[in-house]
C-alpha cells in the first residue's frame, strides 16, 4: 500500500505535476496521422491536461497550438484553414503553425497589433502513423531507434482506443504477465490459422500448441525483472514438463509505453497517454517482421469495437462491457466477449477514475509493477532535481537503444535464458526490412542453435 500523497505522485500530469514535468520531458502520441486525413485537418486534442487543437496547413506543415484564441477566447477547433494558417472564425484572426499571429483583419489597416500576438504552441512531427507532439522546455529528445521508428511505413500500422481511467493503471495493465491467465482466458481454442490481427489467439513459436491453451493451463508463471537501458523487460515462464517450457519476454519501455509480442511476426508497441488525469489514450504501433501489414484488415477488425471520431469503445461502463454471464460460465472468464481489450478496460475502468493505491495488497506476481513505481518516482525525482531523465536521448545516443527483443514461444527447459535471444535474432535477420539486433542480445548469441 501506498499513501495519497505518494499515489497523486505519480498519477497527476499537468503543467506544475512532478510528474507532469516528467512527462512533458518526451515526444507524446497526440493524434493518428489518419485523424488529419480529409478536406478539413483539424482535431482538438486534450494532451497532459492541455486543451489544444492540430491542423495541417496547406503546405503540409503541422501546428499545435491553444485551442482558444488569444483575441477573446473562441475555439479555434471550429476555424477556417486559409492563407497559410488556422483563422478564428469570430474574428477572422489567423494563426500559422508556430503559434504566431499573422492576420487582424477586423483591426485598422495599419494596425501591428498581430506582431506581438503568439499563441501557446508545440512542435509535432510525423512518425510511424502518429503525429507526436514535445510540450517540454528546451530542444525535443531524439526519438529511441526502437523496431516500430525503424521499420518502413509498409511494416506498421498504427491505431488507438480511448480507457476512461488514469493512465498508470491502464500502463500497468500491460506489465502484469500474470493477469492474462484469468482476464484474457478462453475455455476453448480457436483456429490459429485464423489469428491474424488478434492477440493470444495465435501459436507459440517453435509450437503449435495455441496460446490461449497455453494461458489457461499454465496459470502460475515465474516472472522475472530485468532493469535495462529503456526500463524493465520482463520475463515470464510458464512450465510446460520437464523438457519444455514457455517463454515470453515483454518490455516497460519509460515512461508510459510497453513492447509485446503479438504473434511470431508481429510485436506491439504502445503507449498510454494522459488526456488529463482521468482519461487516457492507449496508442499501438503494430509492427510486422514478416510479410507487409494488411492495414485495411487490421483497422476493419479495430473498428468493430472503436468507434469513430473520439475511437470510444462501443463496449464500455454504460452497457456493462457486453457483459453475458452464460457466456462467463461456458466460453470466457470474463463473459464480456473475445476482444481482449474490452477486458483490458473494463479492469482498470473499474478500479476508478484514478486508482486508490492506498488499498491495495500486492503480491509476488506484482514485481514488475513494483519495480516500475520505484523507476517512476526515481526519475520524477531526477526531473524535479533539474536532471534529464532516463531515454531523453540526443541525435547522438539515439541509436543505442534499439529493438527492444519480445518472444513468445516454447523452449528447452534448461537453455530457455539463450533461447529466446535466438528466436528473436532469428527473426530480424530474416526480416525484409534491416531490423537491428541490439547489443545485449547480439553479446549474448554468436550463433543459432536451439532455435533452429
Amino acid at each position: 500500500m501506498m499513501s495519497q500523497e505518494q499515489n497523486d505522485l505519480i498519477t497527476r500530469t499537468g503543467p506544475k505535476d512532478p510528474c507532469g514535468k516528467l512527462m512533458r520531458s518526451y515526444w507524446q502520441p497526440a493524434a493518428l496521422v489518419d485523424e488529419l486525413e480529409g478536406a478539413r485537418p483539424i482535431r482538438p486534442v486534450k494532451l497532459l491536461g492541455e486543451n489544444l487543437v492540430l491542423f495541417r496547413d496547406e503546405t503540409g506543415r503541422y501546428g499545435l497550438i491553444d485551442r482558444h484564441c488569444a483575441h477573446r477566447g473562441a475555439d479555434l477547433a471550429f476555424g477556417r484553414l486559409e492563407h497559410g494558417g488556422l483563422r478564428c472564425a469570430f474574428h477572422g484572426w489567423l494563426f500559422d503553425a508556430s503559434g504566431q499571429c499573422i492576420e487582424t483583419p477586423a483591426e485598422p489597416k495599419d494596425s501591428k497589433l498581430c506582431q506581438n500576438i503568439r499563441q501557446r504552441s508545440y512542435p509535432v512531427v510525423e512518425k510511424s502513423g502518429i503525429l507526436w507532439a514535445y510540450l517540454g522546455e528546451g530542444e525535443p529528445p531524439a526519438f529511441p531507434e526502437i523496431d516500430c521508428f525503424v521499420a518502413p511505413g509498409t511494416h506498421t500500422f498504427a491505431f488507438k482506443g480511448h480507457m476512461a481511467c488514469n493512465w498508470l493503471q491502464a500502463l500497468e495493465v500491460g506489465i502484469d504477465p500474470a493477469h492474462a491467465s484469468y482476464l484474457h482466458r478462453f475455455f476453448e481454442d480457436e483456429d490459429t490459422s485464423t489469428a491474424y490481427g488478434k492477440q493470444f489467439r495465435g501459436a507459440s513459436a517453435g509450437s503449435d500448441m495455441p496460446m490461449t491453451k497455453i494461458l489457461r493451463e499454465y496459470d502460475r508463471p515465474i516472472i522475472n525483472v530485468e532493469h535495462t537501458e529503456y526500463g524493465l523487460r520482463l520475463i515470464a515462464l510458464r512450465e510446460i514438463d520437464e523438457e519444455r517450457t514457455h517463454v515470453r519476454v515483454t518490455n516497460q519501455l519509460f515512461p508510459h509505453g510497453f513492447v509485446i509480442p503479438m504473434s511470431t511476426e508481429m510485436t506491439i508497441t504502445q503507449w498510454h497517454v494522459p488526456v488529463d488525469d482521468e482519461n487516457c489514450y492507449w496508442y499501438a504501433i503494430f509492427t510486422s517482421y514478416t510479410n507487409p501489414v494488411d492495414k485495411q484488415k487490421m483497422r476493419d477488425q479495430r473498428l468493430e469495437l472503436y468507434e469513430l471520431p473520439d475511437y470510444v469503445s462501443r463496449k464500455n461502463h454504460s452497457n456493462d462491457y457486453g457483459f453475458d454471464p452464460h457466456e462467463q460460465q461456458t466460453a470466457t472468464y470474463t463473459g464480456m466477449g473475445t476482444d481482449i481489450n474490452v477486458h483490458d478496460q473494463w479492469a482498470v475502468e473499474s478500479m476508478g477514475a484514478i486508482q486508490d493505491r492506498t488499498k491495495e495488497h500486492l503480491g509476488t506476481s506484482d514485481k514488475a509493477i513494483v519495480q516500475y513505481r520505484r523507476l517512476l518516482r526515481q526519475e520524477i525525482e531526477k526531473v524535479s532535481g533539474g536532471e534529464k531523465p532516463m531515454l531523453f536521448l540526443d541525435e547522438a545516443n539515439a541509436r543505442s537503444i534499439q529493438g527492444p527483443a519480445t518472444m513468445d514461444g516454447i523452449g528447452p527447459t534448461r537453455g530457455w535464458e539463450t533461447y529466446w535471444m535466438e528466436v528473436d535474432v532469428r527473426r530480424r535477420r530474416g526480416a525484409p526490412w534491416t531490423a537491428p539486433v541490439p547489443k545485449d542480445i547480439a553479446d549474448n548469441v554468436h550463433r543459432l542453435t536451439a532455435a533452429e
